[in-house]
């Protein structure tokens, strides 16, 4: 069989492209659906993109590489989209967009789109080897239990990170990288929550399952949003962030009240209530769990009135900067994507296209642009899917 384009993955990244490669195009993934990331992203409603997309919001080992196909293909192209399909949306917190009904829509539309424009979609498609010889690509592919040759002038790579194996996940991407020569970046879990060990997790444990406001900080970043306790160690959307960050041995900076205005508060409540428990004071600002855990943690106890100035600066000290040491991540299995990836430096900024080998594109999750969490990843889909889609479209043409 022989195709203009043949895109591995059936995912965002993949159905963007898809949509826009025009000609022969045949997207192939191992799963039985297609977009199944998109289905459980958003507790099945798909936080889509954000209103707030900037190259400020990803990390790459080449900040810069991103800005193209996000200038080029922005969070208003893709709103523009929804509305011509007439998928409503509204947003939550911090400009993240989530469809009104379910994830569905969109990847009934992305598959809508990617049809209109001439392409099929195999699923339960098996891919056994590939070799590129005079200028096209080869793939052998096994379907419904045969085997089935697939030549293409541009194949596309769109077969995500190492993320949620259970869904499929298999670092395919990578292999095919270097099968061709590029370079692959380190690569290890992101948007994942953290574990704890030792004395630190005991302590941490009669907490599972509360949630707080929480600044958290590390290496230079510091996200300000939910931060949930659970049974291993932490999560919520400002771990999340912040494991971005992390390195196995950093300390993070928990920040859960502010300074200045809880120690003033302290000294007055002393003079009025200094016969309460010092915790039971501090529950006035947090959960009284945390709280009595944080008059631990700054080696305090008894009532208010029991507290030099040195004793309250001590604990709003610890407020203001608890220092947490991870031991590990929950890693690839809740991992929400991979930092790092393929390197940037052996792609065209504009065209996805590998710089080495003509008509090889990588898209999407496997190359090393991550974005923070809150639909940023599938603005990145968006946006390199169409960036790789149009070039080669218009190569075609130019043909």
């Amino acid at each position: 069989m022989n195709v203009d384009t043949l895109i591995l993955g059936a995912g965002a990244a993949g159905l963007m492209c898809a949509a826009h490669a025009g000609g022969r195009a045949l997207v192939v993934d191992h799963a039985r659906a297609a977009g199944e990331k998109i289905r459980i992203s958003g507790g099945g409603r798909c936080n889509f993109t954000n209103l707030h997309v900037s190259a400020a919001n990803f990390h790459s080992a080449n900040p810069h590489f991103c800005k193209s196909a996000l200038g080029r293909y922005t969070q208003w192209d893709f709103l523009d989209l929804m509305g011509r399909h007439n998928i409503p949306w509204h947003e939550k917190t911090l400009g993240q967009l989530f469809c009104d009904n379910s994830s569905k829509d969109v990847t009934a539309m992305l598959r809508a789109e990617a049809e209109a424009g001439g392409a099929q979609i195999w699923l339960e498609t098996a891919i056994d080897g590939i070799t590129r010889t005079d200028g096209r690509f080869r793939v052998e592919l096994v379907r419904a239990g045969k085997a089935v040759t697939v030549t293409a002038r541009a194949l596309v790579v769109a077969t995500g990170g190492k993320s949620i194996p259970a869904m499929g996940a298999t670092g395919l991407a990578y292999r095919i990288a270097e099968r061709f020569g590029l370079p692959v970046t380190e690569t290890r879990p992101a948007l994942v929550p953290l574990t704890f060990g030792g004395p630190l997790l005991e302590r941490l444990k009669p907490l599972a399952g509360l949630s707080v406001e929480a600044e958290v900080s590390c290496n230079g970043a510091a996200f300000r949003e939910g931060l949930l306790f659970t049974h291993r160690g932490l999560s919520g959307p400002s771990i999340l962030q912040i494991s971005s960050h992390w390195r196995e041995g950093d300390a993070l900076s928990v920040r859960l009240a502010s300074g200045p205005d809880l120690l003033a508060e302290l000294r007055a409540r002393r003079r009025t209530d200094g016969r309460k428990a010092l915790s039971t004071v501090l529950a006035g600002r947090l959960p009284a769990r945390l709280a009595a855990l944080m008059v631990e943690e700054a080696g305090l106890a008894g009532n208010l009135a029991d507290q030099s100035d040195r004793a309250l600066t001590a604990l709003v000290d610890c407020l203001t900067d608890w220092r947490l040491t991870p031991t590990g991540s929950e890693g690839y299995r809740t991992a929400e994507v991979t930092l790092g990836g393929i390197d940037t430096d052996a792609l065209d900024a504009r065209t996805l296209e590998a710089r080495a080998v003509p008509g090889l594109h990588f898209i999407g999750e496997c190359v090393d642009v991550t974005g923070w969490l809150g639909g940023y990843n599938f603005q990145w889909a968006w946006s390199s899917g169409w960036a790789a889609g149009t070039a080669i479209a218009a190569t075609k043409r130019a043909a």
